[in-house]
């Protein structure tokens, strides 16, 4: 079993909004003690915390390290991205991965935080590391729903804030849309509300919110070079392939299928949690016009949504106690599947006795039914 350190990875971007001075500013009810370096990755932090987390990484790591605006939010918030590795002079392939596009699911910010810190701690001591930071580069959005996530912040009464924070039409006097159901993936048809008052408010056309847009130009783009999309969200400890569409399957279901398991048995070893593998439809409910299913549909050919811990005991609410241990079984399972992906792109042979290595060691674990 090939297990590599993610920090096996190459540039990293992470897409962070960055409050531009329209609309509330984040701020936390709750008396927060001082964070050092040690625990700081064991806390959740607002919006004010991670933007000038990002700036230290710049600051800190200035030749790996560098950010660029590539969109604003509804309030008008910078979307930035936080460039992370080797310098090339060479056009390079490229990872997406992005938190945040649900503001209640805090979990998912902590973890992009946590990938970022682990890739810039093991790049210089890791040969594996270092090999896919010449080769790849990633793109990572901690906090893709701005608005919504400081908006998350005000209160006890806002915390489980899900939405962008966009105004309704038509007399409708509920603010946000559902960012994961108003991609282009045959938006609204499926597993959507047309109510702009319902959780699952798909909006008014497909890509009528300005987050979704200024993702879907990056992975316009940028789509012959991303090799992997990775979307984290909480809760259900689930790795979801698509489509959506219940009566659709991608071209390469098997692969995205064998992948995910393996990713899972990875995230398994590491704290004994086991996630659920398959389509929505098949293991949570059939929904359209999300992310996942856009950049699988314009050719990604690795697409997952990553559901992190827990089943529903604490759901949205997750402890800061838990933050490190979910962290670490996610890594390994970001880590599974971006080794999958460098190593099928830049050492086709290798990739397929892995492939059929894990084809053999699933086989026997599918039929202990663990998984799906």
């Amino acid at each position: 079993m090939m297990m590599l350190g993610l920090g096996s990875v190459g540039l990293v971007l992470l897409s962070l909004a960055v409050q531009s001075g329209h609309g509330a500013q984040d701020s936390a009810v709750w008396s927060r003690e001082e964070t050092t370096e040690r625990n700081y990755y064991t806390r959740y932090h607002n919006m004010s915390e991670i933007t000038a987390w990002m700036e230290q990484m710049k600051r800190e790591n200035p030749d790996v390290v560098s950010s660029m605006v590539y969109g604003q939010t509804y309030e008008r918030r910078n979307i930035t991205l936080l460039k992370i590795g080797l310098r090339s002079t060479v056009r390079k392939k490229a990872i997406w991965m992005d938190c945040g596009i649900h503001a209640r699911e805090w979990i998912t910010p902590a973890f992009c935080q946590y990938f970022v810190r682990e890739i810039l701690r093991t790049y210089k001591t890791d040969t594996k590391v270092n090999e896919m930071m010449k080769n790849l580069d990633f793109y990572i959005t901690p906090v893709l729903n701005v608005d919504g996530y400081i908006y998350s912040w005000h209160n006890e009464s806002t915390r489980l804030w899900r939405k962008s924070r966009s105004p309704g039409t038509g007399g409708c006097t509920c603010y946000g849309t559902d960012l994961n159901r108003n991609f282009y993936a045959n938006w609204g048809m499926v597993g959507v509300s047309t109510d702009c008052c319902n959780l699952f408010y798909c909006g008014t056309k497909a890509l009528s919110e300005s987050e979704a847009w200024a993702v879907t130009d990056m992975l316009g783009k940028m789509r012959e070079d991303i090799l992997a999309f990775l979307t984290i969200h909480s809760y259900g400890q689930q790795l979801l392939v698509p489509y959506g569409h219940p009566n659709t399957s991608a071209p390469n279901h098997d692969e995205l299928m064998e992948v995910g398991l393996g990713a899972a048995m990875a995230i398994k070893a590491v704290h004994g949690m086991d996630y659920t593998v398959g389509t929505s439809p098949d293991i949570l409910y059939p929904f359209l016009g999300s992310s996942q299913d856009f950049a699988r549909l314009i050719g990604i050919p690795l697409s997952f949504t990553f559901e992190l811990r827990d089943k529903g005991e604490h759901g949205f609410e997750l402890p800061e106690d838990q933050i490190q241990p979910t962290c670490e079984e996610a890594y390994a399972g970001a880590q599974h599947i971006i080794t999958y992906t460098h190593d099928k792109a830049f050492y086709s042979y290798a990739a397929t006795v892995t492939a059929t290595l894990w084809t053999t060691l699933l086989a026997a674990w599918v039929s202990s039914a663990i998984l799906l």
